[in-house]
């Protein structure tokens, strides 16, 4: 009877410390928007945002823009669920959602730059080679591509984050993303 207390006692704990940790680290199953491999936090923007928006806020150091201004989705792995690594090079293929204007940045884990040129750290729209159908296709790697290319610098784990400024993407109470660019990955060195 005891043994099974005890067991019963550890098993909660372990599952309320693991279910928190997660919240608090990553939380992209609670409170996050996905659309394939990208994530967003959409209720950061808000005056009164749910908990785990807030946890996810307060322990990434970051500072979201307002929910009129904009939304930013982040992406740790490619379409197929493989984890995204600054060895490989990238194709991100197909449209954005609609925004005044938009970046795409590559950072390690912690949010710090990786580009390799200090004067391109980031592509933005403005900049934008286009398909007749309005889609882009962008080059995110080490190796030299054609086109719209972001080139990479380092080892190990990155993630691509897409900051939609003044995005109408949840407007009129909808909370779904209709496409995003799918991440394919190309080749490895």
């Amino acid at each position: 009877m005891v043994l099974r207390l005890l067991l019963s006692l550890s098993v909660a704990v372990a599952l309320g410390f693991g279910l928190s940790w997660y919240a608090l680290t990553d939380g992209r199953l609670i409170a996050a928007v996905r659309a394939g491999p990208w994530a967003a936090w959409p209720d950061i923007g808000l005056e009164t945002p749910n908990p785990y928006s807030r946890a996810y806020l307060a322990r990434n150091g970051l500072m979201q823009l307002g929910y009129a201004e904009g939304i930013q989705f982040v992406a740790i792995a490619d379409s197929a669920g493989a984890p995204l690594a600054r060895n490989c090079t990238y194709r991100l293929e197909g449209s954005v959602p609609g925004a005044s204007f938009w970046t795409l940045v590559a950072t390690d884990p912690e949010g710090v730059n990786i580009a390799a040129s200090p004067d391109g750290p980031a592509l933005h729209s403005e900049r934008m080679a286009r398909r007749p159908d309005g889609s882009v296709l962008i080059t995110v790697g080490p190796d030299l591509a054609p086109g719209n290319w972001l080139e990479i610098e380092g080892e190990g784990p990155f993630q691509i984050a897409l900051t939609l400024y003044d995005a109408a993407i949840f407007g009129g109470g909808s909370s779904t993303v209709g496409e995003m660019p799918a991440i394919t990955q190309d080749h490895c060195r």
